[in-house]
């Protein structure tokens, strides 16, 4: 039977002190918005994602699911409403962008526990360590007897740990009908969506519980929180990656990506930062203090230390990028090395090739980009300057301090700078011209 999720993703950054909004704020290289539906797709057939008005980048993550707008932010219940015609007859679930750490188990289990046919309604709840400011879920056995903001608890009721995280499931046509029946008597003048269990109990409705660990549910409404949520969808990433046959040498100073895709056998050594869109194969080694970046590196690669691989780089096998390396929408070829202190950017360098220190592609003429081609088993000398566009032939040699601004032919060597002169006897008297003129 299929089943929706409506996602709330209309809040604004206002308590993060953000003009971006809350839902757009990245962790792990991924914005809450992306974390949440990526969950949510595995479980539910159907997605709708609640905006508010002027947010058209939230629109842009939230494709190509169904987006609505709520033109007034009056709360939770009336964003949700404003996606009851999407409902459809199955099972609903409501869940917050700003909870975007729940896993795709957590939301199986509990439209599991509203398909088991004795509740009307199920909500996800946890035990934080500090239950202070949430709401208590009072009752037993599993079921909800009510739920008791913190503010308005008794000293009994704030003895209770589990809280409410929220997030509730129940047939489409029943939340529509409770949603409806929500009010706005209160200090804000809003429409809660935690009113809809008091309304299912008063219409004689079971309500369950389904508990799951704070470290999913936790809400994320400040730059703080939103630290202490990259904290914990790191140490869940690394372990998942040393899990699946990774070395991390101090796990704790290497930041992945939600999409970082590691092969078994690769090793990472100390600070090394990954951007979204990485793949590194197996047997292939990050060293220190490299940042990677829409990439990919072939088996058996050897990266850094202080490299940098920017989008589009495709490093091959056993390739060799070494200590303050960039290479930017660049192709290193199977067996080819840059060892040292170069750039090459938009360039295509051929297998076993070798460039030398201090070598650079220059592919930027101030208006634009321009591509350099080096064939396979080419010796580019130190302090080489090869100008886009331009292409070296297969086993070509380019002497060290050349620049390069036409093609070079397949075994050919290239010279590309002025022929040294010496001037005997003219170092002596460049000094004492200037200690005269100076005086020192």
């Amino acid at each position: 039977m299929p089943a929706t999720a409506i996602l709330l993703a209309a809040g604004l950054g206002t308590r993060m002190q953000s003009a971006l909004p809350k839902a757009l704020h990245p962790i792990a290289g991924r914005p809450m918005l992306q974390h949440l539906i990526v969950s949510c797709a595995e479980v539910f057939e159907r997605i709708v994602v609640v905006i508010g008005p002027d947010m058209p980048k939230l629109a842009v993550v939230a494709a190509p699911h169904a987006v609505v707008v709520q033109q007034q932010r009056l709360g939770t219940a009336h964003a949700a409403l404003q996606a009851a015609e999407l409902f459809g007859d199955d099972d609903v679930a409501v869940l917050y962008a700003d909870n975007p750490l729940i896993t795709p188990d957590t939301l199986r289990r509990l439209l599991a526990r509203r398909r088991q046919g004795d509740a009307g309604l199920a909500l996800l709840a946890m035990r934080p360590a500090d239950p202070g400011r949430y709401g208590r879920v009072i009752g037993a056995d599993g079921l909800v007897e009510r739920i008791v903001e913190a503010i308005d608890a008794s000293p009994s009721e704030r003895a209770e740990g589990l809280c409410n995280a929220g997030v509730l499931c129940a047939r489409g046509p029943d939340l529509r009908r409770w949603l409806r029946a929500v009010g706005n008597a209160n200090a804000k003048g809003e429409y809660y969506l935690t009113d809809v269990v008091g309304i299912a109990r008063a219409e004689g409705v079971r309500v369950a519980a389904v508990e799951a660990p704070f470290a999913e549910l936790r809400g994320i409404n400040s730059r703080a929180e939103l630290a202490e949520a990259e904290a914990a969808v790191q140490q869940r990433l690394r372990a998942a990656a040393m899990e699946a046959g990774v070395t991390m040498t101090a796990p704790e100073t290497v930041f992945l990506c939600a999409d970082t895709r590691l092969a078994a056998d690769v090793s990472i050594a100390p600070n090394v930062v990954f951007g979204p869109g990485v793949v590194v194969e197996t047997g292939a080694e990050i060293r220190a203090f490299c940042h990677l970046e829409g990439c990919h590196v072939g088996p058996g690669a050897l990266i850094g230390p202080f490299a940098r691989l920017r989008p589009g780089t495709v490093v091959g096998g056993g390739a060799h990028v070494g200590n303050f390396v960039e290479l930017k929408a660049a192709v290193l070829g199977e067996g080819a090395k840059a060892n040292h202190l170069s750039y090459l950017g938009d360039a295509e360098i051929g297998a076993r090739t070798n460039v030398g220190a201090g070598a650079i592609t220059c592919n930027y003429d101030g208006f634009g980009k321009y591509r350099t081609v080096v064939g396979a088993g080419v010796f580019v000398g130190s302090n080489a300057v090869l100008v886009a566009p331009v292409s070296v032939g297969d086993g070509a040699f380019i002497a060290a301090g050349s620049v390069i601004t036409h093609d070079v032919a397949g075994d050919a060597m290239a010279f590309g700078r002025a022929r040294q002169e010496d001037k005997p006897g003219r170092a002596a008297e460049f000094r004492a011209a200037r200690k005269k003129a100076t005086g020192k």
